[in-house]
């Protein structure tokens, strides 16, 4: 601060808006724009520092490639429920080695599920495995994996098949790679996996909170999500405990105490045990290829956001880890989210100050999707109006 006559001159307020998209609403570049929009109608002078945040889901692809000035290439796949979708795979620019990055939800995401059509039992990631093909043909040295928001719960089977694995039931025959086969899995056979993944690094983006079985199993906690019934979800969580059996026995790994092996819909443990992935806590690798310290160091604020804030965001969603670092830098942080459920007070341990949700009225959740990015940037408008007023901050 220099002084003036007497008068302290005071400097523009820097707010790091640092937001993850809203899922089948918003993309993450959306948010940042309607936040940025809603606080400069507060404090018209603020200096908005954007930052995209991606954990593994949506948008992962895309923000790894711009951030290193790479590169995009769109390809075919196929779909969840078997339809061919339009997909990226990517290649971080100024890397030695060349360097592909693709996202599971671009093959086998949730949004790619007709709501009608929403049955773990039957959907597959069967396209995943032909994004990593893909990614091979295009000369790939190693690759990046972003494990998340997907409409599967395959166990991978579905991926493993489109890389050569063959899966057989007890007849020999080929099971289908999708949840409802994963029961009559009796036999895997790498004879015929693509050669290439022998000479590839894979590293893929989990949540390391997803695990394959148990009270945390991922059948049990995200099965009902992509519209498993009760009795679906006990059959999902059957065939992943017979398809953590055979892989024990036939191919050495154990992947039910693997870390993240429940990422969508148990990707994380078949990407480790059919392709020879490694798996990594999603924001120690992701946070590789973004400089968020450096920004959280010429920020005065932070504004975050999400579609739901509840007792699960702690358990590595990303305004928990915004939260964890901005404290490190002695930063206030604002969480901004569509919906506020049970246990959302708990993100004030984790760093997160205050909390809002953008409704500000009764809706249905097809007008909160429509206006969400007018809610939002009323909703941050308010939030640093409410600062203002309070004199919570001394800046032009």
């Amino acid at each position: 601060m220099s002084k003036k006559k007497g008068l302290t001159k005071r400097r523009r307020l820097r707010v790091l808006v640092a937001p993850s998209g809203f899922k089948e609403s918003l993309g993450v570049r959306d948010v940042i724009a309607a936040l940025a929009r809603g606080v400069r109608n507060a404090v018209p002078t603020a200096k908005i520092l954007g930052l995209p945040m991606v954990d593994g889901g949506e948008d992962f692809t895309r923000t790894l490639v711009e951030l290193s000035d790479g590169e995009l290439h769109s390809v075919t796949v196929t779909g969840p429920v078997g339809q061919p979708v339009a997909a990226d795979v990517g290649f971080l620019g100024r890397r030695k080695k060349r360097t592909a990055v693709l996202e599971i939800a671009a093959a086998a995401g949730l949004r790619l599920v007709p709501t009608d059509m929403r049955d773990p039992t039957r959907t597959t990631s069967y396209g995943v495995g032909e994004l990593i093909r893909f990614a091979l043909d295009l000369g790939a040295e190693r690759i990046l994996i972003g494990c998340g928001d997907s409409g599967v719960n395959d166990a991978g089977t579905g991926m493993a098949q489109a890389l050569g694995v063959r899966l057989l039931d007890g007849g020999g025959r080929p099971i289908s790679g999708s949840g409802s086969a994963l029961s009559s899995l009796a036999r895997v056979d790498l004879s015929s996996r693509d050669h290439r993944l022998s000479n590839v690094r894979i590293d893929v983006a989990v949540n390391p909170y997803n695990m394959l079985l148990g009270e945390r199993g991922v059948a049990r906690v995200f099965g009902p999500q992509k519209g498993a019934t009760p009795d679906q979800v006990v059959l999902l969580e059957q065939g992943m405990e017979n398809v953590a059996h055979v892989v024990r026995r036939d191919l050495g790994v154990d992947v039910t105490p693997l870390v993240g092996g429940g990422a969508s819909g148990g990707l994380g443990a078949g990407l480790h045990a059919f392709a020879g992935a490694r798996l990594h806590p999603r924001f120690d690798l992701i946070l590789r290829y973004m400089d968020l310290d450096h920004r959280l160091s010429n920020a005065d604020i932070v504004m975050t956001a999400e579609g739901g804030l509840d007792g699960q965001t702690s358990f590595g969603k990303i305004p928990a880890e915004i939260a964890r670092r901005a404290k490190r830098h002695n930063l206030p942080v604002i969480a901004l989210a569509g919906t506020i459920g049970a246990g959302a007070e708990a993100t004030h341990d984790i760093g997160i100050d205050a909390f809002f949700s953008i409704l500000c009225r009764p809706c249905s959740l097809e007008d909160a999707i429509r206006d969400a990015d007018t809610l939002l940037a009323n909703a941050a408008e308010q939030a640093f109006r409410l600062m203002r007023a309070t004199r919570a901050f001394k800046f032009r």
